[in-house]
């Protein structure tokens, strides 16, 4: 029973590893399409049918470029940085719920890696880590302007953590649990939290931007400054190994909104569609409801880029700690204040 088990969480990584990566690569193809329609032009048409191979062709030149590794380089850290940023975005993936369990013949099998008790400080304490293959790469590169990079990540994490914490902070209040799965099911129907915590809401997506560097937060790749920030020294798949980590980060920030405020993998209805259509084939439909949520909110991530400029740090430092952590601290308050009241009435 045991090997039977960690088979089946064996295929379970391998299949949601995969689809990571898959979106990952054609997130990088919906960019420039996306790009490309709010600038009217075409976008990438050349690589197969409206550019649908662009991804394939941008990964094989990533494997034949020329691997260059500065001589005054840190050579093992450089080489561990892209390493560990790739590592800490696909972890974040294994206490998410991708969907309720499957029933497939006499075993039910939950589409979860794992679930922890404590599965909201675990995706903090990933999205903690993550920012240290950023730093590590920055440093090891000994140029200036990584190092550079490297520090305004740093000062930009750790800033825009604490409004986050404090926006899950109020979420726990009304939920009661720091299961993901929890949190999920108790969205049942319409009884999504981002209708009882709208504000908290806003600024966990917004901290969400700057935890994953994308504009208008991108300050710690902010070509105009910094060349290319903390991946200026890189090349061939090292370089693709920080690319890629960007977009699975917006892919496991998309999930965790989607299943912490949106519902996860419930929709209105699901009831009945799971009476008429099985344990095998309900399941599924929720899974794909739930992926079509986080498709929603990486379309939105992109759309934020090609449309609002980028803020001056001065700017960015400012927003997080005289705006989003006051506006948090109160949230906390209110939420507090307002269970208190209706629990003794």
């Amino acid at each position: 029973m045991e090997i039977a088990f960690v088979i089946e969480k064996l295929i379970l990584v391998t299949i949601i590893f995969g689809i990571s990566l898959v979106i990952a690569m054609y997130s990088t193809y919906a960019e420039r399409k996306v790009a490309a329609f709010l600038q009217d032009r075409l976008g990438p048409d050349r690589a197969g049918p409206f550019g649908m191979f662009q991804p394939l062709a941008d990964g094989l030149k990533m494997f034949m470029k020329e691997e260059i590794v500065p001589t005054e380089s840190n050579k093992w850290l450089f080489m561990v940085g892209p390493g560990l940023a790739m590592l800490t975005a696909c972890i974040g993936t294994a206490v998410i719920p991708w969907g309720s369990a499957i029933q497939i013949g006499d075993h039910l099998v939950q589409l979860q890696v794992t679930d922890i008790n404590v599965g909201i400080l675990y995706i903090f304490g990933v999205v903690s880590l993550g920012v240290y293959g950023v730093m590590i790469g920055g440093w090891a590169s000994n140029n200036k302007y990584s190092l550079l990079s490297a520090i305004r990540a740093a000062s930009q994490n750790i800033s825009y953590e604490i409004a986050m914490g404090l926006s899950i902070i109020a979420l726990l209040l009304v939920t009661g649990t720091m299961s993901l799965k929890e949190v999920v099911e108790q969205q049942h129907g319409w009884h999504w939290n981002v209708l009882y915590q709208p504000i908290g809401f806003i600024l966990f997506m917004v901290c969400a931007f700057a935890e994953t560097n994308r504009a208008p937060f991108d300050l710690p790749e902010c070509e105009t400054e910094l060349i290319g920030g903390y991946h200026t020294e890189y090349s061939s798949m090292k370089l693709g190994f920080y690319l890629f980590a960007e977009y699975i980060n917006m892919f496991v920030s998309s999930a965790v909104m989607a299943a912490l405020y949106f519902g996860g993998y419930n929709y209105p209805g699901m009831d009945w569609v799971l009476a008429h259509t099985g344990t095998t084939i309900g399941p599924l439909i929720g899974t794909l409801v739930f992926f079509g949520k986080i498709f929603a909110f990486i379309f939105f991530f992109m759309w934020v880029r090609w449309t609002i400029p980028r803020f001056r740090y001065d700017q960015l430092m400012h927003l997080g700690w005289k705006i989003l952590i006051p506006i948090a601290i109160v949230n906390v308050v209110v939420t507090g204040l307002v269970i208190a009241v209706i629990e003794k009435f």
